[in-house]
């Protein structure tokens, strides 16, 4: 694998010189050419300078900065080069941070580091085992592919993997994105989202499989072979809008644990049935009350009498089991008696 830019992470006074290789593999990713539909013909970008209308080749093709209106300003390697910037040839860390501090949305592209130089393997090592027991990540600034940029570097296994970060100013505020209305969750329904959650389980292998890229290479080869495609018989997932949300909570629990084999009453029903149960009030009126109150006193009167009659029927138990005890030992004295008869 070759390097895509080669630098150095200042840690403090240590210095340690680096090798950045792509981490991600953009050829592995779906893409498409364009055609043209009449006959399928290839569509090309084709560089081609806006003052004479002809095409030039990629050696002709440099850098502009455009500098305003239809200013453009052409820039040389050597005028990069040549910026006054510590982050040209070196990423210093400026803080150490929980990971958890960073916005997933900062993330850009990843980079495996790599040691350059057989004098850079201890303080490396030393780097990613140190991030590794204080549980921290690096953040600095680099300069790549004539930009510079925010990096977050962490320890993944035993090697240094450097993030690029978008700018703060590149995140897009949410103005126009939460609902216009305020939206009420009530507590039964959060539980039941949770049992759900809890349904899901752990990611398989098959989870994290590229499915509609071999669905797409099928299309493809049955293109090619003039038949038609040919697929594996899938579960329809249900489309539309949910009216009833609780309903829908509680059938994908079911879902979930059927998918697993696995039986028995949802959680999320367990939830919500208990405390709808909770939540339900009495009626306002008299006779609601006298009703309330005198199942009360019933059920508190079966209690008692239960009570009652479990109590006789230890006693009765109690007795009969002594009275037998007392047989079995006059038996036995009894028996006793008689064989020092026989043997005087």
């Amino acid at each position: 694998m070759r390097p895509t830019a080669k630098f150095s992470i200042s840690f403090g006074l240590v210095t340690i010189p680096v090798a950045a290789y792509n981490a991600t593999d953009s050829s592995a990713s779906v893409s498409f050419v364009r055609i043209h539909t009449a006959d399928g013909g290839r569509v090309r970008n084709q560089a081609v300078c806006s003052l004479e209308g002809v095409e030039v080749t990629q050696d002709e093709i440099g850098r502009g900065y455009k500098a305003g209106g239809d200013a453009i300003v052409p820039l040389t390697d050597d005028d990069l080069d040549a910026l006054p910037l510590p982050t040209a040839k070196t990423l210093t860390i400026l803080a150490f941070v929980d990971g958890g501090d960073i916005d997933p949305l900062q993330l850009g592209k990843g980079y495996y580091l790599g040691t350059d130089g057989p004098a850079a393997a201890k303080p490396y090592a030393l780097l990613r085992e140190a991030m590794e027991r204080h549980r921290r990540v690096g953040l600095g600034k680099i300069a790549l592919h004539g930009r510079e940029t925010l990096a977050m570097i962490r320890p993944v296994e035993d090697t240094l993997v450097m993030q690029v970060l978008l700018w703060p100013h590149q995140i897009r505020p949410m103005d126009g994105v939460l609902p216009e209305r305020e939206v009420t969750v009530a507590s039964n329904e959060v539980k039941a989202a949770e049992a759900l959650m809890d349904s899901f389980g752990e990611l398989s292998e098959d989870d994290v499989h590229d499915h509609y890229r071999e669905a797409l290479e099928e299309i493809v080869a049955a293109k090619l072979a003039d038949r038609e495609p040919e697929f594996e018989a899938g579960e329809v997932q249900p489309a539309g809008e949910v009216m009833d949300l609780m309903a829908a909570l509680q059938d994908s629990v079911r879902a979930a644990q059927r998918s697993r084999g696995e039986t028995g009453e949802p959680e999320a029903k367990k939830t919500i049935g208990s405390t709808a149960k909770k939540t339900t009030r009495a009626p306002k009126a008299t006779g609601g009350k006298k009703s309330t109150s005198t199942a009360k006193k019933t059920a508190g009167k079966k209690t008692t009498a239960e009570k009652k009659s479990t109590a006789k029927t230890t006693v009765k138990t109690t007795a009969k089991t002594a009275a037998k005890t007392a047989e079995k030992k006059t038996t036995a004295v009894k028996k006793t008696a008689s064989r020092t008869r026989r043997a005087g």
